[in-house]
C-alpha cells in the first residue's frame, strides 16, 4: 500500500483481514483495472496452508459499482465459463475476495509454439460465452453505440492528436465508411459478446483459461469476439496463423450450433468488424493519452493502422478511409513524431 495509507485503504485491509480472520494478513498491490477497481494479493498468511494468497478486489461504491462485474459473473458461470471464483463479498462496500489465478494472463505465456493450443482453449470458453442466453435489459451493440466508438477515431486521433482540419467532403467520406461498417456489424448475428475478449483478459487455468473483465458485455455481432482473440491490441501474430485460426473457430462453433454465417461472410465479417474496432481502439489510445495521461499506448497504435493495410485494399466501399490514411493521416504520424513506450494494461473498450 502507499507510505501513507488512505481511508480506502486503511478499511480494505481491515475487511480481508475480517473475512480471512487473520490479522497477519498484509495487501500488495496485484493489478489495476481499466477503471476504478484495483486488485490486492494477500500476504503474510497464518493460518491458510502452504501460506496460499487470494485477490481482494475493490471496487469504490462511489465509482465503479461491483454489482455489474457479479451479474455478468454469475450468468456466464451458470453457462459452464471459468471465471474467477468468488470466495466473499461485501457488495456495499465494493469489496470482493477472489481466488489467486496467479500473476500471469495469456498475453504473457503465449508463444510461437504454444499458441496452438492456448488459443484452442480459449476457444472453448469463448464458445460457452458465445452459446450463453443473452438476458432481458442487456446492453445492444446497436447502431448509436457502433457510431459512437468509430468517431472516437476521428475526434481523439484525427483531431486531437494530429489536430487534422478536415474539410466537409472528408466528413463526408468518414460518414459513408461509417455506415458500411455499422451495417456490417448490425446484420450479423448477434449473440452475447465479451467486447474484449483478448489474451490480456484470459488467465492460465486447469479448467481454463479463466475470463476476466466481462462486465461491459453486451449483446452484438458474433465476429466481434474471435476479432478480438486474434487482432490483439498488444500482441500480433503472421495472418496465415490468424486465418487458420478464425476458420478453426468458425468449424467448431458451427459444430457447437451457434448461428456463424458461411466461411466467406464470416471472413468478411470478421475484416468489417475488424476495422470498426481498429479505429476503435486507436481513438481511446489517442484518449489514453490526452485526456488521462497515460501516453504509452501510443506505442501500439502503429499495430493497429497495420490491421488495417491488410484488410482495406480487399473492400473497395472502404477506399475512402484508405485514401484518408494514405495522404492525410500517414504524413501527419511521421510529422508528429516518435511513438511513446507501452505497457498496456488499459482498457480497449
Amino acid at each position: 500500500m502507499n507510505e501513507y495509507p488512505t481511508a480506502r485503504d486503511v478499511a480494505r485491509l481491515a475487511w480481508a483481514r475480517t473475512t480471512l480472520a487473520d490479522v497477519a494478513i498484509t495487501l500488495q498491490r496485484a493489478s489495476t483495472d481499466a477503471g476504478f477497481r484495483s486488485y490486492w494479493r494477500t500476504c503474510g498468511h497464518v493460518s491458510s496452508p502452504a501460506g496460499a494468497s487470494m485477490i481482494v478486489m475493490d471496487s469504490p461504491p462511489d465509482k465503479e459499482d461491483v454489482r455489474p462485474w457479479l451479474r455478468i459473473r454469475d450468468l456466464l458461470e451458470r453457462g459452464g465459463v471459468r471465471v474467477p471464483h468468488v470466495l466473499a463479498r461485501d457488495i456495499d462496500n465494493g469489496f470482493l475476495l477472489l481466488e489467486d489465478l496467479g500473476p500471469d494472463t495469456y498475453l504473457h505465456v503465449l508463444h510461437s509454439d504454444n499458441a496452438d493450443a492456448l488459443f484452442d482453449d480459449a476457444i472453448t470458453q469463448l464458445l460457452r460465452i458465445q452459446a450463453t442466453p443473452v438476458p432481458d435489459g442487456m446492453p445492444v451493440y446497436d447502431e448509436a453505440l457502433l457510431l459512437r466508438e468509430v468517431r472516437l477515431f476521428d475526434e481523439w486521433f484525427l483531431g486531437k492528436h494530429l489536430a487534422l482540419v478536415l474539410d466537409v467532403r472528408d466528413y463526408e467520406l468518414l460518414e459513408r465508411v461509417h455506415r458500411v461498417l455499422i451495417d456490417a456489424a448490425l446484420a450479423q448475428p448477434q449473440v452475447f459478446v465479451h467486447r474484449d475478449f483478448m489474451p490480456r483478459n484470459l488467465m492460465p487455468a486447469a479448467d481454463g483459461p479463466a475470463v476476466l473483465d466481462f462486465q461491459d458485455a453486451v449483446k452484438g455481432p458474433i465476429a466481434y469476439d474471435p476479432l478480438c482473440l486474434f487482432k490483439d491490441a498488444f500482441v500480433s501474430w503472421p495472418q496465415d496463423r490468424v486465418d487458420a485460426w478464425l476458420d478453426g473457430y468458425h468449424a467448431r462453433a458451427a459444430e457447437a450450433g451457434l448461428p456463424v454465417p458461411p466461411l466467406e461472410r464470416f471472413r468478411r465479417d470478421v475484416d468489417l468488424i475488424g476495422v470498426h474496432r481498429h479505429l476503435k481502439v486507436i481513438g481511446i489510445f489517442a484518449r489514453l493519452h490526452h485526456r488521462d495521461a497515460k501516453p504509452k499506448y501510443l506505442q501500439d497504435v502503429p499495430r493497429f493502422f497495420a490491421y488495417l493495410d491488410d484488410v482495406l485494399p480487399k473492400y473497395p466501399e472502404l477506399a475512402p478511409l484508405a485514401e484518408l490514411i494514405a495522404t492525410r493521416v500517414k504524413p501527419a504520424i511521421k510529422e508528429y513524431g516518435h511513438w511513446t513506450e507501452s505497457t498496456g494494461d488499459d482498457s480497449t473498450r
